[in-house]
């Protein structure tokens, strides 16, 4: 699913890490099954981590799950379908957990990224994510 990016297409990566007060097993769940990402997005999501399945989030991110080492990391190859997006492009997405004192230490690095899009979904982790993910842990203490 990662194919050869054409020459002419510039890419970028984004590195993001963030701190859950929550284990990586409870992060693991809120990313990896669709009960999890339903239960912090609010968004009807179907995903598992089973190397191989297709996954589809927020009505328009698409992709394959690459690698699953269960609660320590996840990798997506991962598709937006959104404006500046190249047909058929997909970046690849790694997401890993580290425990804590305090709970989980999330990195995520996002490969591929066309530059056109790069503010955007750089952007959109925090949004769809990384915050909606916190407020949900905060909200069922």
């Amino acid at each position: 699913m990662l194919e050869q990016i054409p020459y002419f297409m510039k890419t970028k990566t984004i590195r993001q890490s963030v701190n859950f007060s929550a284990p990586p097993s409870r992060i693991f769940n809120l990313l990896a099954t669709s009960k999890g990402h339903k239960a912090f997005s609010g968004c009807a999501a179907k995903i598992k981590p089973v190397v191989g399945s297709t996954f589809l989030v927020y009505e328009g991110l698409h992709g394959k799950v690459l690698k699953v080492e269960k609660n320590r990391r996840i990798v997506l190859s991962w598709r937006c379908d959104m404006k500046g997006w190249p047909k058929e492009h997909f970046s690849k997405a790694d997401f890993l957990l580290k425990k804590t004192k305090t709970g989980t230490k999330l990195t995520l690095t996002q490969t591929r990224v066309p530059r056109s899009s790069f503010t955007g979904i750089r952007d959109g982790w925090k949004e769809y994510y990384w915050t909606p993910i916190k407020e949900y842990l905060e909200s069922k203490k």
